[in-house]
């Protein structure tokens, strides 16, 4: 990666610096070596401690800005140092670099609903990214994983406990970046205890002060408690980082927007339960009014949260219901559009079966009158009077008569093809029958001649039709 311009999106990515004039005064300052610029930010150097500072116990304020300079002003307006502040690259390098890799994000941590745990993003980004060893073959030092991060402060906890019991602040067992983010979240002040186990003050104040029963419950109804010892990684980080220059060293800190941490109060060297709980109880009645607005804007913001989500609740069910409707209204026209096409296709159905018999009717219709047509033309011309013609009178079932000579040789069949002949009946299926006697000329006669079947000279039939 030559190109300066990669360099720099690249070392802004990796330490999460904005500033880019910034980043280019530190890659100078490196000779524009990536690797070596990288592990000067994030690797934890051999500071020695600052020289010791007489200053009491004050509130000061020090907001730590995306550059990572520290300004801190006491109540009167002057900075506690008179000499000129030193150059801001010099500032950035010399102040403990370890903020980043051990999780205090002074300077480019994430600060606020969103942050995060510096030390261990870096350490997971590097890892990612494979990053190589330094100059003469020499790897970087690892960062403070978050979960390192954790035990130390679990080992902290418990270290403090086997020296001085139970009776102390309720210290968290996690590292310093979620312990300001527990304070946020619960809308309470950070309070940060430094460690230094070979000072000599340090346990008489921890004996006699922080397991005092009355401080002990004040932190812990007003503050979340942080502590660390300065032998470990993060402990000593922190001591660089609020620039502890007397112990034991005791903060307030207060989790602020817009990337930036609040010292609100710091208090160094031995001091009594009474004293710490009045410059406590300072910071805490000073500070109220902020954690107050600060509830509400959250609890505001909650209240928003979940109106826009009934609301959005209230909008989905509107929607589903117009859907159903919808729905509902599409399913009754396709039903109807179905219901008319199925009574169109009745209709046409019952159209073409009425056209078929109609036609089929007319066809059996046709067919009768040809088959009457051929018998009538079978019988020949009716026979004048004699004494071989035979006078037959036909009586149908409606009431109406028909007469007609044949001669006496002609069969029974003829009859029933004169009768057909005639188109008075709507049924094939009848009989001729004498009364006196009652004779059914049926099928089986259907051969003999008049004479032979006792109808000569004259003969009455009535048409009888078969169920």
């Amino acid at each position: 990666m030559s190109d300066p311009s990669d360099k720099l999106a690249y070392f802004q990515a990796i330490t999460g610096l904005e500033d880019s004039d910034l980043c280019v005064e530190i890659l100078t300052a490196h000779g524009w070596d990536l690797e070596l610029a990288i592990s000067s930010f994030t690797t934890p150097e051999n500071h020695t401690p600052p020289p010791p500072d007489n200053h009491a116990a004050g509130t000061s304020s020090t907001v730590s800005d995306a550059g990572g300079a520290s300004q801190f002003v006491s109540r009167s307006g002057s900075p506690p140092n008179a000499a000129a502040a030193p150059g801001l690259v010099w500032r950035v390098i010399t102040l403990p670099i370890s903020v980043i890799s051990g999780g205090l994000g002074l300077i480019s941590g994430a600060i606020g609903l969103g942050m995060w745990a510096a030390g261990g993003v870096l350490s997971y980004s590097l890892g990612m990214i494979g990053l190589g060893p330094g100059r003469g073959g020499e790897g970087s030092a690892r960062l403070v994983s978050v979960s390192a991060v954790a035990t130390e402060a679990m080992e902290f906890v418990a270290s403090f406990e086997r020296d001085y019991g139970t009776r102390g602040p309720n210290f968290v067992s996690e590292g310093f970046m979620e312990a300001l983010q527990r304070s946020r979240n619960s809308f309470k002040l950070l309070f940060v205890y430094l460690h230094s186990p070979d000072h000599p003050d340090t346990p008489s104040f921890c004996e006699r002060t922080l397991c005092s029963e009355a401080l002990a419950a004040y932190i812990n109804e007003n503050f979340v408690s942080w502590g660390g010892s300065i032998r470990a990684s993060e402990g000593f980080k922190m001591s660089n980082s609020l620039k502890a220059s007397r112990f034991p060293f005791c903060a307030a800190v207060m989790a602020a927007t817009n990337q930036r941490i609040v010292l609100l109060q710091q208090v160094e060297g031995p001091r009594s339960p009474e004293e710490m709980l009045s410059v406590l109880n300072r910071v805490v009645e000073e500070s109220a009014s902020v954690l107050v607005s600060a509830r509400l804007e959250a609890e505001e913001r909650r209240n928003n949260i979940r109106l826009r989500e009934e609301q959005d609740a209230a909008y989905r069910a509107a929607l589903e219901a117009d859907r159903a409707r919808e729905n509902q209204r599409r399913e009754e026209q396709e039903r109807l559009e179905r219901e008319a096409a199925e009574a169109e296709r009745k209709l046409k159905e019952e159209e073409e079966a009425r056209e078929r018999e109609a036609r089929e009717a007319a066809e059996r219709e046709a067919e009768r009158a040809r088959i009457r047509q051929e018998k009538a033309l079978a019988l020949g011309a009716e026979p004048e009077k004699g004494p071989d013609v035979t006078r037959v009178l036909v009586r149908f079932p409606a009431g109406e008569r028909k007469e007609r000579r044949f001669h006496s040789t002609t069969t029974i069949q003829s009859l029933y093809d004169y009768v057909d002949s005639l188109g008075c009946l709507d049924v094939d299926d009848y009989s001729l029958v004498s009364n006196f006697p009652r004779v059914v000329y049926g099928p089986e006669m259907a051969n003999l001649n008049l004479k032979e079947a006792g109808l000569h000279p004259q003969a009455s039939l009535f048409v009888e039709l078969n169920s």
